[in-house]
C-alpha cells in the first residue's frame, strides 16, 4: 500500500519540545508509525467525542478513572475513533503509568507515552500544528506541480514516451507502459538496467501484481481498456505522491492515445528497432530484454536486417500485420521501412523474406526489398543493416527481382551506387567524351562498335555479327577508335578501362 506523507508519532516524540519531557513508550510500540493529523489537549473523561481520528492526545492524567473497567472504556473509545497515541504527563497525579491503562493500551495497540518531566502542552500544540500545516501546504504545492506538468504535456500533444519519461523524472522510479497482451511497449528505467526491469516481463505481469509489489493503474477510456502503466518498487515505500504521479500519467497517456493515431505497439517497435540498428543500448542483454518484452523470440535466435524502399504509406502497417511477433518493423527514414526478422534456431530466412516482399509489392509494385547478412548475435544487427543499405543503394531500376542481397551486387550495381561521385563522372568524360562527340558531329557509330567489341571480349567475329557489319568494316572502325582514343585495343587493361567507362555511361544515362 502507498505510504502517506506527514508526521508520525515517532517524529513528534523526537521533536525538542517533547524530547525535553523524556518520553518513554510503555505500550503500543508497533503504532509509532501512525500519522499525527492534529494535537488535542484534554482533561475530560470522554475525550473521544471531540476527536475525528489521527490526534495525538495530551493529558496530565487528572481525569483518568480509577476503576479498571472504566479505564478500558476510556482507551477503547480513543482506539475506536482512531487516535494516533495517548501521551501521559507523570507530574501532577501519577508518577508512573497505571497498570490498567498500560494493559488496556497494549490490548488495543494504542501507543501510550509517558513524560517524566513537565512539558508545555500549548507549545507542543503550536510546534506540531505548524509542522503539520506546513507539510500539508508542501503536499498541495507538489500535487499542483504534478498536475501542471502533465497538463502541459497534454496541451503540447506529447507522445507516450515523453509522458512515461516525465513520470520517471517525478517519481525517480522505473515506469513501464504495457498493452493488454502484457507486452512492455515503453520502459523508462530509473536506477536499474532495463534488462533487469524487463526480465521475464510477461510472466511477471500476468502474476498477481501484489506479489511483485507493483503500483499499477489502468489506461482506459469510456470503458475500453488499452493497457496499464506500472511503477516498479525500488526498496522505498510508495507514497501518496507516487500514486498521484501514476494516476496523472495514466490520464495523460489516455489523451495521448486519442490524439496520436499510431498504436503503442508500432511506436514501440520503431523505437526498439532504431536503438538496435544504431546500437543505442547499454548492453546486448538490454536489447534482447526489450525485444522479448514485446513478445519477440530472442532465445536461440538469429537476426536478419531487411530494408523496404517505397513511397506507399501503408507498407509499414501491412508488414507489421504480416510479421506480427516475428519481427520488429518501423520507419527508419522517409520512404524506407526497416524490418528486423527474428529467426528461430535452424529456421531458413528465405520464406519469410519472400512473404514480406510480396506484402510490400501488394502495397507498392515498385517497392524495393534489400537484405543484409543473417547474424547470430544482436550486436551484429547494425552491420546487417549497413549491408542492406549498401544493397539498396546498388539496386538497378526495374531489376524485377523479388528481393536483393549482397550476392546480387555486381560491377554494374557498384557503378550505379557511385554514379553521383564527380570522380566517376570525370573518369567517364576523360575516357569517352571525344568518342561521343565524334559520333554526334559526324553521324558515325563508333561508340556502338566499341560496345560490341568489348562485350564480345575482343572476339572480332562475334563483334561484327552483333553490329551487323562486315569484318573489314569492323577492322576499319577499330583502327579509327584506337586513333581517336589513343588506346591499343589489344591491351587487356585498356579494354577494361574502356569497358568500365561504357558501363558507367549506361548507368549515368539510366
Amino acid at each position: 500500500m502507498p505510504q502517506q506523507q506527514g508526521l508520525t508519532v515517532a517524529d513528534v516524540l523526537a521533536l525538542p519540545v517533547l524530547a525535553a519531557g523524556r518520553p518513554e513508550v510503555v505500550a503500543g510500540e508497533q503504532g509509532l508509525d501512525r500519522l499525527v493529523r492534529w494535537v488535542h489537549i484534554t482533561e475530560l473523561t470522554d475525550p473521544a467525542s471531540f476527536l475525528k481520528g489521527g490526534e495525538l492526545v495530551l493529558t496530565t492524567g487528572v481525569p483518568l478513572p480509577g476503576d479498571a473497567s472504566q479505564v478500558r472504556r476510556y482507551v477503547d473509545e480513543l482506539a475506536d475513533v482512531g487516535a494516533a497515541a495517548l501521551v501521559l504527563e507523570l507530574v501532577r497525579r501519577f508518577h508512573r503509568a497505571p497498570e490498567p491503562l498500560i494493559r488496556a493500551c497494549r490490548a488495543r495497540g494504542l501507543p501510550l507515552v509517558t513524560l517524566a518531566r513537565d512539558v508545555n502542552f500549548l507549545e507542543v500544540t503550536q510546534v506540531v500544528h505548524t509542522l503539520i500545516l506546513g507539510s500539508q501546504t508542501e503536499v498541495l504545492r507538489r500535487t499542483q506541480q504534478i498536475h501542471d506538468a502533465f497538463t502541459a504535456l497534454t496541451l503540447r500533444g506529447a507522445g507516450p514516451e515523453e509522458v512515461v519519461r516525465a513520470a520517471v523524472e517525478m517519481s525517480r522510479r522505473t515506469v513501464v507502459l504495457e498493452n493488454l497482451a502484457h507486452q512492455a511497449v515503453i520502459c523508462e528505467p530509473a536506477g536499474v538496467d532495463a534488462e533487469v526491469a524487463l526480465a521475464h516481463w510477461e510472466r511477471r505481469s500476468r502474476a498477481t501484481p501484489s506479489e511483485e509489489g507493483w503500483l499499477t493503474t489502468p489506461v482506459e477510456f469510456q470503458g475500453e481498456r488499452w493497457g496499464r502503466v506500472v511503477m516498479l518498487p525500488d526498496g522505498r515505500s510508495f507514497s501518496a505522491e507516487d500514486v498521484t504521479v501514476l494516476e496523472r500519467a495514466a490520464m495523460t497517456l489516455t489523451i495521448a492515445r486519442l490524439i496520436h493515431s499510431t498504436a503503442w505497439e508500432r511506436r514501440a517497435h520503431r523505437t526498439v528497432l532504431h536503438d538496435i540498428a544504431e546500437q543505442r543500448y547499454r548492453s546486448p542483454g538490454e536489447a534482447r530484454a526489450r525485444a522479448a518484452a514485446l513478445g519477440l523470440p530472442v532465445t536461440d535466435a538469429s537476426f536478419l536486417a531487411v530494408l523496404v524502399d517505397s513511397n506507399a504509406g501503408e507498407v509499414e502497417t501491412a508488414l507489421s500485420a504480416t510479421l506480427e511477433r516475428t519481427a520488429l518493423v518501423g520507419t527508419l527514414a522517409e520512404g524506407r521501412v526497416g524490418v528486423l526478422v527474428f529467426l528461430r534456431k535452424g529456421q531458413p530466412w528465405q520464406s519469410t523474406v519472400e512473404q514480406l516482399s510480396r506484402t510490400a509489392r501488394e502495397q507498392d509494385e515498385d517497392a524495393v526489398v534489400s537484405i543484409g547478412s543473417e547474424v547470430a548475435d544482436i550486436t551484429h544487427v547494425a552491420r546487417s543493416f549497413r549491408e542492406a543499405g549498401r544493397v539498396a543503394e546498388a539496386v538497378l531500376p526495374g531489376s524485377g527481382l523479388l528481393f536483393h542481397q549482397l550476392s546480387d551486387i555486381g560491377l554494374r550495381h557498384l557503378l550505379h551506387t557511385l554514379r553521383d561521385d564527380v570522380r566517376v563522372q570525370d573518369y567517364v568524360e576523360r575516357q569517352l567524351s571525344r568518342l561521343v562527340e565524334h559520333d554526334a558531329r559526324n553521324g558515325t557509330e563508333l561508340l556502338p562498335t566499341l560496345r560490341h567489341y568489348l562485350d564480345a571480349a575482343g572476339n572480332k567475329t562475334i563483334a561484327a555479327r552483333r553490329g551487323g557489319i562486315s569484318r573489314q568494316t569492323l577492322y576499319e572502325r577499330l583502327r579509327a577508335l584506337e586513333r581517336l582514343l589513343d588506346r591499343d585495343l589489344e591491351v587487356g587493361e585498356h579494354r577494361t578501362e574502356l569497358h568500365v567507362a561504357l558501363l558507367t555511361l549506361d548507368v549515368l544515362r539510366g
